[in-house]
């Protein structure tokens, strides 16, 4: 186990570029995670992890899981806790950073399954939004995500909010919506695009369920245009009160329970 205890140190640099810069994550294809229990999540699940940095407090601490990742890891660096510090994306950093390879691939043939229920995420701005709907997903059974724009699935708000769910569920990444969706009705799926608009389809009547993909849009400006006139059809979730919309996450939990429902 190679020491390091210089805040200057290239690979504590190169850690904290890849915390900061969704840029720096897709031009090494690499992510970094933190603390015990997400480090863990990674390594049970075979996500690769290429590299392991610890204090000596948190081998203490966490035991069971800091031996459990240093047979999992490449390379394994004792770091400082000044240097956990800097690196820490929380309040209270426990001195656990993994660097990961990504897992995400792209829509296609062999990727989409066919007689799955996928919700379509276009341009999610908020990570918290993007990790809870991953979080909700998971726990409904929901096949995987599709993810065109918006925040970096690989951040670390958004890895933190999922909970480990971005780490087991399949995200398929793509450029625009529209390709994911040609991809998918080529496939014998239904797609539907979900708006507040009050002449769309109440979610309870869309028949919502397998072999289906349900979009999600941008938290103001909704799924566009080009997006929808691909979809079979436009789905709403009827509100009581002067709510315009719901939150995005809070939106894709009920699509993702009709879905459920309607397998």
């Amino acid at each position: 186990m190679e020491e390091i205890t210089s805040r200057s140190n290239g690979r504590v640099k190169a850690v904290a570029e890849l915390l900061s810069s969704a840029s720096a994550r897709r031009r090494e294809g690499l992510f970094v995670l933190e603390g015990a229990r997400l480090c863990a999540d990674a390594g049970e699940t075979g996500v690769p992890i290429r590299q392991l940095f610890l204090t000596q407090q948190a081998i203490g601490r966490y035991p069971k899981e800091t031996a459990f990742l240093q047979e999992k890891a490449a390379s394994v660096f004792l770091i400082t806790e000044e240097i956990s510090r800097r690196l820490g994306d929380t309040q209270s950093p426990q001195g656990i950073f993994c660097v990961c390879g990504v897992l995400d691939k792209r829509p296609d043939d062999d990727t989409i399954e066919k007689n799955g229920s996928y919700i379509a995420l276009e341009n999610i701005q908020d990570p918290s939004n993007l990790g809870a709907i991953a979080r909700t997903a998971e726990a409904l059974g929901i096949t995987g995500l599709i993810v065109s724009g918006g925040c970096d699935i690989y951040s670390p708000k958004a890895q933190r909010a999922a909970m480990g769910s971005l780490l087991r569920l399949p995200v398929l990444r793509t450029g625009a919506m529209e390709d994911a969706l040609h991809i998918c009705r080529a496939q014998g799926m239904q797609a539907f695009a979900s708006t507040p608009c009050a002449d769309a389809v109440p979610v309870s009547k869309a028949g919502l369920g397998a072999r289906t993909v349900c979009v999600v849009g941008n938290e103001g400006a909704g799924v566009t245009r080009g997006t929808m006139a691909l979809c079979d059809a436009l789905v709403t979730i009827p509100m009581l009160g002067r709510a315009e919309s719901l939150n995005a996450s809070a939106a894709a939990a009920i699509l993702m329970w009709e879905m459920m429902c309607g397998r």
